[in-house]
This record gives C-alpha cells, structure tokens and sequence, in this order.
C-alpha cells in the first residue's frame, strides 16, 4: 500500500540563549525517517521533550524543516499552498476548549475552514449539521457556544471541525488526555469508526500506551529527536527490541490494587538536547549499556519488513549473541 505521508532525514534546530549568553544549537528532530500507509494509523510515543510536538508542527506547516524533506502524496509539502496543506493534514488539539473561539457558535466553528475557502450557503449548512450527528453532537447544540458544553463535546466539535474538509490525515496530539476518564473511551471510539468509514491516515501522539494500543496499526517510538523502534502495534506491545520501548511499556501503571508500582529500569535523568550524550544517546540511562554505546551511534535494524530498531544489543540477543567489545 503506498505511502501518503513520508519523512526523510527531517532534522529541526532551534537556536537557544539569551544576553550575553553564547547561543547554542538545540536539535529537536534528528534525521527523523517515517512513513505512514494510506488508512492507517501511526500512534507516536515518547517522554516529554522527545520531539513529538515538533514533528507535528512541522507536517502542519507551523514550522519548516532545517533539512531533510517531508512528502504528502508523493508531493514536497512545500509545493502546496496555505489552504491546500490544511485541507490535506489537519489536527486535533489536546485542549478542545483552548482550541476553539468562545464567540462562535458550534455551527460557526465546524464550518469555518470551508468559509476560509469561499463555500457557504444552505449546502454548507446541512454539511456542517449531518457531520455534527456523525460526531454524535445533539442537532440542538449546533447553535451553542463551546462554554456551554462538555469537554467530550468540545472535542467532538474540533473532530468536526477537522473532518469538515474532508482531509487525508488527521494528526491527534494527546486529544483525550484533558476529558474526563468517563468520557476518554467514547472519543477514542469515535476516532476508530471514524477512521474505519472515511478510510482516514492518523497520525497519533500519546503519553498514554493503553491509547496507543487500542488504535495505533504501527508505533514509533521516539527518543532525543531519534526514532528509536518502529513496527507494527503487536510486535511493539509484545516483543519490543529497544531498552527504552521496553521502559516505557513497564512504566504502564498496573490496574489491579496491591499491585507494586512498577519498576522502569531507567538510569539518570533524561539529557539535555542541546548536549546530548555522545554514541547512543540513551547509553547513559540504559542498564544495557557497555562501551560500544558511547563510542557509536547505533545504524538502523531493520528485524523484518515492518519492525526496525536502534540498539547495539536489542532485547531479542542473549549475551551470547551480542557483539564482542
């Protein structure tokens, strides 16, 4: 199946201190390569400050790439205009009531990315009204303001809102983490009929593995700006190659009482991007880790067709098998 979405070699740098201080180059992504088939979903998961948020702004056009090349259909994104690029990709906010105008109505905010293009008239009317029930919003709502409803159906009017243009992917950024537990698995459902009926590609970011795993078809797992593993869902779920897909998998509260908290196997602290360790950048919190690790940067393992990885001494190795150093 082909690719609708591929990255490159996309490196992000961003250029960091002030007054007198001497500027230093931190480097959010670093040769970030990723591809997404048509129809599928890509759940991508990491620690905090991995690089996640910046991945997704740059496929949304908020920020450009320092180098490597992003493509959408083949295409350079950058061969598309503003209005082009949003009806191609468009988000879905972790906050849905930050992410929508308070002084507009339901209606208002569903419709207004095809006003941006020129439609309206009676034809957008009904178009915004049929959506809304397909999102399960009340008909009565429509004519609400985002003040006057819930946080699930806030976030059913920013679903809305995304899939009013009908776009070919859909990048949710944490977009249940802010509701209400009550209501998390009646969005993440919607998101998966909604997906399955209008064949959408999803690019989905989450802290949350438990998330990940009901509606991701692949993973990638990032690390310091670097994709560390990617493969299919059940390969990472249940066999994961790298240390650090294996941490963050332990580091999954247990649901049942009496349970010990779960132990992660991580070492010091998370680096610093702007000096970041040398060889592989998680050698110093990998209890794996041996001298290789900080001499070398690992290449990419490809452990079959689907599943590739960056280690020097993956899960699957016995000590016996490892390289000698």
């Amino acid at each position: 199946m082909p690719e609708v979405l591929t990255m490159r070699g996309v490196t992000r740098d961003y250029s960091v201190g002030s007054g007198f201080a001497r500027k230093q180059t931190l480097r959010a992504l670093r040769g970030v390569d990723l591809g997404v088939e048509r129809g599928k979903t890509l759940g991508l998961v990491g620690e905090s400050g991995c690089g996640k948020s910046t991945l997704a702004k740059i496929l949304l056009g908020v920020e450009e790439p320092t180098s490597g090349e992003v493509l959408v259909g083949g295409k350079p994104i950058q061969s598309y205009d503003r209005i082009e690029r949003a009806r191609l990709i468009q988000p879905v906010f972790q906050d849905p009531y930050s992410s929508l105008n308070p002084r507009m109505t339901v209606e208002a905010i569903i419709a207004a990315p095809m006003r941006v293009r020129g439609e309206g008239g009676r034809s957008l009317q009904a178009k915004v009204h049929e959506l809304a029930g397909e999102v399960g919003l009340p008909r009565h709502l429509v004519e609400a303001y985002p003040s006057q409803l819930s946080g699930g159906q806030r976030q059913r009017v920013a679903i809305a809102r995304a899939l009013i243009g009908e776009p070919e992917i859909l990048i949710c950024d944490e977009p249940t983490s802010a509701l209400d537990v009550s209501v998390q698995s009646q969005i993440l459902n919607l998101l998966h009929n909604l997906k399955r009926q209008l064949n959408l590609t999803m690019i989905l970011i989450s802290h949350n593995l438990a998330v990940v795993h009901h509606l991701a078809d692949d993973v990638a797992v990032m690390y310091l700006g670097q994709i560390v593993e990617r493969g299919p869902s059940r390969d990472i779920f249940e066999a994961a190659r790298h240390p650090y897909s294996d941490a963050l998998l332990k580091a999954v509260l247990p649901p049942r009482a009496g349970v010990r908290l779960p132990e992660m196997g991580l070492e010091a602290e998370f680096p610093s991007p702007v000096n970041p360790p040398s060889g592989c950048t998680f050698h110093p919190r990998c209890q794996k880790a041996r001298a290789l690790c900080a001499e070398q940067a690992p290449c990419r393992t490809d452990a079959d067709a689907e599943h590739s990885y960056r280690c020097h001494f993956p899960n699957n190795l016995k000590d016996e098998e490892c390289p000698q150093v």
